[in-house]
């Protein structure tokens, strides 16, 4: 989709059965927190799959936007503006 004020929020494939097998979405610009609120508007029960009852990202999840890590910018109060890319990834453990 073109740019058009959107913040695009790449989906793995591991949670992609919650999106409807999307990959990529648009959503409004807002925090990380307001983003994770978009999705589960959008599709019902996604939040769960990603944060814990205490309204904490589960510690296998790691959100990226453009790049930087944001557990160590504002975690849930990271800001997406438009034109901004947010991964949502699921961590890799490994030896």
């Amino acid at each position: 989709m073109a740019s058009d004020g959107s913040v695009k929020v790449k989906i793995p494939t591991v949670f992609r059965r919650f999106t409807g097998n999307e990959a990529e979405i648009d959503l409004a610009p807002g925090t990380i927190g307001q983003l994770i609120d978009q999705l589960d508007e959008r599709y019902p029960g996604f939040k769960g799959q990603i944060m814990n009852d205490e309204g904490e990202l589960h510690r296998f999840v790691n959100v990226y936007v453009n790049d930087e890590d944001a557990r160590y910018l504002e975690k849930l109060e990271t800001q997406a503006n438009e034109g901004d890319r947010v991964a949502l990834l699921p961590s890799v453990a490994g030896g």
